[in-house]
């Protein structure tokens, strides 16, 4: 008896290949694993492209460039304000919704063939989250096209807390946030721990020496990606421990205040390589990453 996926998966195929041999423009669009193939790899590469500016905007902060340390969202506005930043934030906004598409296929219809084994299921669960971090992204993203904020830092706290504030007002509203912080904290060990019992290379079509210099790259970025969400998970615990929403606040605050505490300047010029690590990997990815679209995708195999 075949499950409900893959019927649904079925029946787009269908859907698709009934298509392409009634409307004949539809007979020159590639086939829809190449499309998936592709989406993929400009998702990959819109994920570097991200990494690479907070990274480099982190640097900056550490060494007294810039005036604070931003996270992704300021990134964002950062690229924003180059040359020809409009066409820059929808290239990265249609890369990151087709990232977001492919974690679909990863999380819902087994992309990786991961399975349903408990660490199977582990792995699409962390790609679901993943998904819907890059889907807020992507939003961002666009919504800038329309209105930017001149201070994306400031406009980050105050979402923060006025997020926690509401979080607050609920019954039982300062475990709730507690629990946030928890599941940040989370996000941040899980990371790390990534960095030292996964092999980066398993889902790599490259050489063994290749992949030998790809691998310090991902464990650097993971191990950066998660160390930098402990202190911003710490904050989020704080703020409901003391039923406090001003204690909240966004991911470049809490960067910010790592290079405020004794030697955070190292501790924050670290952390900065890490992320540019992590967007060389995710460039990587785009280029040497094994895209197995999920099972029953085409009805010709």
């Amino acid at each position: 008896m075949t499950s409900p996926l893959s019927r649904l998966r079925h029946r787009l195929a269908s859907f698709g290949d009934t298509g392409r041999r009634r409307v004949p423009l539809l007979r020159r669009v590639p086939p829809l694993p190449l499309l998936i193939e592709l989406a993929a790899r400009v998702g990959y590469g819109a994920r570097g492209l991200v990494y690479l500016s907070v990274g480099a905007l982190t640097l900056g902060a550490a060494l007294g460039w810039i005036g604070e340390a931003v996270g992704t969202r300021g990134s964002i506005v950062w690229l924003s304000q180059q040359p020809l930043g409009r066409l820059w934030l929808l290239l990265l906004g249609l890369g990151l919704a087709a990232f977001v598409f492919w974690r679909v296929l990863q999380a819902v219809f087994d992309a990786d063939h991961e399975g349903l084994s408990r660490e199977g299921l582990g792995m699409r669960f962390g790609q679901a989250v993943s998904g819907l971090t890059y889907a807020a992204l992507a939003i961002t993203t666009f919504h800038m096209l329309i209105d930017r904020p001149e201070n994306a830092n400031a406009a980050d706290v105050e979402r923060s807390r006025q997020t926690a504030e509401q979080v607050l007002s609920m019954p039982f509203g300062n475990w709730l946030l507690i629990a946030g912080g928890l599941v940040l904290f989370g996000i941040g060990i899980v990371n790390v721990s990534r960095a030292w019992r996964e092999d980066f290379t398993e889902y790599l079509a490259c050489s063994e020496r290749t992949c030998r210099r790809i691998a310090p790259l991902a464990q650097a970025g993971y191990i950066a990606r998660g160390l930098a969400w402990l202190p911003l998970a710490f904050l989020v615990i704080m703020a409901g421990w003391r039923k406090r929403p001003s204690d909240a606040t966004s991911f470049g605050a809490a960067l910010d205040a790592i290079d405020k505490q004794p030697a955070g300047e190292w501790i924050l010029a670290l952390t900065a390589f890490g992320f540019i690590a992590f967007g060389i990997f995710s460039f990587a990815e785009a280029r040497f990453r094994r895209i197995r679209p999920p099972r029953d995708l085409s009805l010709s195999k």
